[in-house]
Parts: structure tokens; sequence; C-alpha cells
């Protein structure tokens, strides 16, 4: 007879934020679920053991990028990396969840099997072993972007014989002191390097194409401090966090409401930091604030080296790279003796993973989203894909808890397929709207394999946290669109499995 069991209830894919995020969830709302977590570095992390560059640090503070139920401890809001890993080092630990965890594991492709109820994933072992395992569920806590790959805008480096780094993949041993640093990008990444850096380098410039809108904020949040001194520590997180989620989304709607109420508030923060008379030019973009993220400045960091003539910021094209710099379309010419390309990320839909249903691909640009977490008529899956306008894990946490909220649904109705129907009628109905209404080029590039969003809820990967929150959180499981059924029963036929478009 065929052994049915299943390896994992849960497999959590990646040891990030998103996906510890969710092991933690699991633990104190679906205690009586398994789980594993597959991650194909050799240390936790993601994001934030990948990138080792100067000075690496959230672009948003802890309060809301750390998670609902962990309270973040430090003094500094806005943290370095180093922070956010020993936060998460510690959430691991003292969740017992390190046990957990594989390291070294890469997912290839999953397939799920319907006459089994289960994921048959393929996987890629450090030292080159391939592996099969099942899981009932799976749980993408990949990220958002290649890991293997950044953008590349395809420079020709020419006669330059400097060295030439991607933030991505940053050497251990760079030396920068005394040199003279051309940073290409005006984007978060570079906004951090630039400061960063200048303390050693001779001279560190900013190459722009186009201006990024920034705000400057200081790194202590002096409120969550003064509130951690006379209240539990609970208590002080949780009002300081609800502080900066109103705050975050008041900003944003009045950045879309009125942009030149945004615009000039933000240009009149820069003047106080860098005096009346300076050059706006630098951070005045071409389109209104929040069509793009803005670029935090933390401590007024960039502004400081500015002011000592340690950094500058260009905005110009590119004509060619020299041997000793950079030449512009205007003729001038910017010294370097390292070139660093902080041209952006490649996005990547659930980890790069080849996904199958009974052995037919499945092509997510041809799904709609469901809650901004699962996909039309993809069984047993969930994914954290984080807000634009937002910190990241305020996504990962309401996804978590939904996820519980089925498995424990599941469990209770004695089903193991929970999946959100959408039959090809009413997906032919739906009126359906931009994925992501912003310009950042990372985002523009990558719309094409990201999956289908409608215009009203749930079919869609919503922005708007607060009310996403509530919905998750209150709306009941079964909606009569999420099917419950124990595999076997009533399976619907593989030829509607798959949406029609495929």
């Amino acid at each position: 007879m065929k052994n049915m069991a299943t390896d994992f209830d849960v497999m959590i894919v990646g040891a990030g934020i998103s996906g510890i995020g969710m092991a933690a969830h699991m633990k104190e709302k679906a205690p009586n679920h398994g789980f594993v977590i597959v991650e194909r570095r050799e240390n936790l992390g993601g994001t934030w053991d990948l990138f080792r560059y100067p000075g690496i640090r959230s672009d948003s503070d802890m309060h809301t990028l750390g998670f609902d139920f962990e309270p973040w401890k430090h003094e500094k809001s806005i943290a370095d990396g180093p922070s956010i890993l020993e936060y998460l080092d510690r959430i691991v630990d003292e969740r017992d969840i390190r046990k957990h965890i594989r390291f070294g594991h890469k997912v290839l492709a999953a397939d799920w099997q319907e006459n089994e109820a289960r994921w048959h994933v393929t996987l890629e072992t450090s030292d080159g072993e391939k592996k099969h395992l099942t899981a009932n569920w799976l749980y993408l806590g990949s990220g958002y972007y290649d890991y293997d790959e950044p953008y590349d805008p395809g420079f020709d480096i020419g006669e330059f014989e400097g060295q030439v780094i991607h933030p991505q993949f940053w050497p251990e041993d760079l030396d920068y002191a005394d040199k003279h640093v051309v940073v290409i990008g005006s984007g978060a990444t570079a906004v951090t390097i630039v400061p960063s850096m200048a303390d050693k380098a001779a001279r560190v410039t900013m190459l722009q194409r186009t201006p990024t809108w920034m705000f400057s904020r200081p790194a202590k949040d002096a409120l969550a401090n003064f509130l951690r001194k006379i209240l539990p520590e609970k208590i002080a997180y949780r009002m300081t966090r609800w502080k900066n989620i109103t705050l975050q989304d008041y900003s944003f709607k009045m950045a879309r409401n009125k942009p030149q109420k945004v615009k000039d508030g933000l240009h009149k923060r820069i003047r106080k930091s860098m005096g009346q008379d300076c050059d706006l030019a630098p951070f005045t973009p071409p389109y209104n604030p929040w069509e793009q993220r803005l670029c935090l400045v933390p401590d007024d960091d960039l502004f400081e080296a500015m002011k000592r003539g340690k950094a500058d910021v260009v905005t110009g094209r590119i004509k060619a790279f020299e041997k000793g710099g950079v030449r512009l379309n205007d003729d001038s010419f910017l010294p370097a003796d390292i070139v660093i390309t902080a041209t952006g990320l490649k996005l990547a839909v659930a980890g790069k993973i080849a996904l199958s249903k009974n052995g037919r691909p499945i092509d997510l640009a041809q799904h709609f989203y469901y809650k901004g977490c699962m996909f039309s008529n993809v069984p047993n899956l969930a994914v954290v894909f984080g807000y634009l306008n937002a910190s990241w894990t305020l996504r990962a946490d309401i996804n978590s808890d939904f996820i519980c909220r089925v498995l424990t649904e599941s469990r209770a109705r004695d089903a193991d397929v929970a999946e959100p129907v959408l039959s090809p009628q009413a997906a032919a109905a739906i009126e359906e709207d931009d994925i992501f209404d912003f310009s950042s080029g990372y985002i523009q590039r990558g719309k094409h394999i990201m999956p289908r969003n409608a215009v009203a809820y749930p079919w869609r990967l919503n922005q708007e946290y607060v009310l996403d929150r509530k919905r998750m959180k209150e709306d009941p499981v079964d909606d009569g669109l999420l099917e419950f059924r124990r595999h076997g029963a009533n399976a619907r036929g593989a030829d509607e499995q798959l949406e029609a478009a495929e």
C-alpha cells in the first residue's frame, strides 16, 4: 500500500522576517500543526544576512518592521542590520524555532498532487544533493527579489580600471579609505551607502539619473523611549507601533491627496538641514511624493556628509566609463577609484520556485491574489509580499495570523485542502486593477511576472494595512470563496483546476 504520510503539515520557505514570523505565529496559534523552515543560505535573516554593505539599516521604523508579538527593545528605531539579526535570533531561540530550520536547502520545484493533498517539493542542498519532501501546505516567505541576480542596467564599463561592485554582492575586504567613490543610484541603498562610506573615503558622489524624494527623521524615537521608561514594555511597544502605523497611513494619503503640501514640507526639512540657500534641484523629482517610496535620511546623515564636503549628489546621465572615472552626457567628469552600482533589484515571484499542479505548470501571472495572501484556484499555498507604502512585516503578521486561522478551520472540518475558488465565468467578470500604483523602476520592470489584481477585495493585493488588518482578523475564514474539502471527496476535474487562461 502506498504511504500517504506527509512529511510536514507546513513547509515554510525562507528564514527571513516572513518565515520566522510564520513559525512564531504557528507556535502560538496553530500549535498542533508541524512545520519546517527550509532556508537556502547557511544563516537566518534573509535580506538582513545577505546584504553586507556599509551602513545597512532599515528604511522604516522597527516598531512597525518588528513583529506584533515581539517588542523592539533597542533605543534606535531606525536599526542597523546586525541589530535586526540579533532581534530575529532572539525570537528564534526564545521560541525554540531554530531546531525546525534546515539551512542550505534551496527549493527548486513544488508540485501539488490533488489525490494526496500534498506538495511534492524538490530541494537542493548546499553540497549539491537533491532531496524530495512533502508538505500539506507551502508558505512562501522567500521575499520579493532575485537573490542570484540583481538588476543589470547593462553598463559598458569600457576603460574603467577600478573596482565595480553591486551592493547585493559586497566584498568583505573592500578597502575604500581615501578613495574616490561613485555610487550610481538614488534609492534607499545609495542613500545608506553614501554617508556610511564618506567617513573613510576621500569623497563619495551619489550619481542619480533622477532625484528621489527624501525625508529626515531622528534614528531614535523619543516618544517610544519615554513610554518604555514609564510603561510595561509590551504596552509601550503597542502604543508606539500604532502611532507609527497611523502616521504612515496619514502621510501616504496626504501625499496622494495634497502632493504640493507634502513637497513643500519635505523641502522645508531639507533646507533646515542644509541651509536656506541650498540647491533643491538634486532633491526635486519629476514625480509626486509616494509615487515611489520616500528615502529615509536618519539623523540627517547624508546632508551632514554633504555639508562636510565628503559627499555630493549629482544628477546626470552616463556617457562613458573612462580610465579614472565616469564621464557624463554634459561632458563633466566624476573621478572614481570605485564604482558602486546601486541600481536596484530584480523582482522574483515565489522565490523562482517552479510551481505545478498535478504536473501542469502554474503561472501565477494568470492567477488573482486572494486577500493578498493566497491565489485563485491554487490550493494550500500562501505567500508574503509586503506593503510598498508601509513596513513589510505588517503584511507578514496579518498573513501569518490568517493562515493559522485557515489551518485551525481545516482541522476542525477534517479538511486537508483549502482553495480560493474562482470560476472562469467569475474571473472574466472581474474588473482588473494595476497591481502596483508605483512608478519605481524595479516595480515597473517586474509587473509582467506579478499575479493579477482586482479592483475589489478579496481578489487583490491591497495597499492599506489598517483596513487589511481588520478584514483579515474579523472576516469569517469561510467566506464562500475559500473552499475546504477532503482530498478525493468532491474533487473537481483536472480541467477545472487551473485558470481558463492557462
